[in-house]
């Protein structure tokens, strides 16, 4: 059997790249959460995150010298926390100048999805022009070894470093959003923004935070993306589709289930090329949102952030 042979040698690299979907996802799912907009912009977010890592880590790593030790760690947190901070400041442009605007207007909804492709292919196409069309590969930052076998698989240091700090990253988000006054505010606008603002919520600053948010979490992926592959100015686009897939999945507007959709699908998708050509891994993730959507049309957790607490 193709699937059981190889389970475990594709396991691991389906839980990495899952990992990287469910923190795009959660971007997806924090903005619909508190607007039911579908923030299409949010891939170039990622992207975002993938070249100021890519530059901070190019301005510190000598040209074919692979750092080791404290430096490694010191540049990997360096590209990191760069790629984070660049994500949220793309994300809280988009807020204040493409978005903002338009709640003032009382906007119709199809006036915010156009809204958000039109900045989409804006962002991508001023990377392109800004930074070159071609793939970039982001410094070595540490020798990635074999740490250890799990059932044969090797398990090595990249991907211990992505699905650390992606699962760390997540938990964080969950006890912001679950146990501060931050999460009761996001919570609060997600569930009745009306009422909220009547109790005091500021519903603009709730908001930005938000989506300052979710750009911290998608820049960070698309630094640990580019470690993973490379850097291109399109290298949101479909990583984006999935990670959005991903969050319909678990249940669009629910942080918990952004999570585990992104994690299934990266699974799924993995151990696909177990049985078959990688050029249908593709359609493999999506045939999967298709038949849980028919089932269950809400996603698999269905519910909506104000209600997942």
């Amino acid at each position: 059997m193709c699937l059981t042979d190889h389970f475990w040698q594709f396991l691991v690299p389906g839980i990495t790249l899952g990992s990287l979907y469910a923190l795009i996802a959660i971007g997806y799912t924090l903005v619909y959460g508190v607007l039911q907009l579908i923030n299409f912009a949010h891939s170039e977010v990622f992207m975002t995150g993938g070249f100021a890592g890519l530059f901070i880590t190019q301005a510190l790593v000598t040209t074919g010298v692979t750092p080791h030790g404290a430096q490694s760690v010191l540049y990997t947190v360096a590209g990191l926390l760069g790629g984070a901070f660049f994500g949220a400041v793309v994300a809280f442009l988009l807020e204040r100048v493409a978005y903002r605007p338009l709640r003032r207007r009382n906007a119709p909804r199809l006036v915010y999805l156009i809204t958000a492709i039109g900045a989409s292919l804006f962002l991508f196409n001023l990377a392109g022009k800004l930074f070159g069309r071609d793939r970039t590969d982001i410094p070595e930052l540490y020798h990635n070894g074999v740490v250890f076998t799990l059932f044969g698989a090797q398990v090595r240091v990249q991907q211990l470093v992505i699905i650390g700090t992606a699962l760390a990253m997540m938990v964080l988000l969950d006890g912001v959003v679950h146990r501060t006054k931050l999460g009761s505010g996001i919570r609060a606008v997600a569930q009745d923004a009306q009422t909220a603002s009547l109790m005091g919520v500021n519903i603009n600053r709730v908001i930005s935070q938000t989506f300052v948010i979710g750009g911290l979490l998608g820049g960070a992926a698309g630094f640990l993306f580019g470690t993973y592959l490379n850097v291109h100015y399109q290298m949101g686009f479909l990583p984006g589709i999935k990670a959005f897939a991903a969050a319909v999945l678990g249940g669009i507007g629910n942080i918990r289930g952004a999570m585990l959709g992104g994690l299934l699908l990266g699974i799924v998708e993995s151990l696909s090329q177990s049985c078959m050509s990688s050029q249908w891994i593709d359609v493999v993730a999506f045939v999967v949102l298709i038949l849980v959507l028919m089932f269950r049309p809400t996603g698999l957790l269905g519910q909506r952030l104000g209600r997942a607490a």
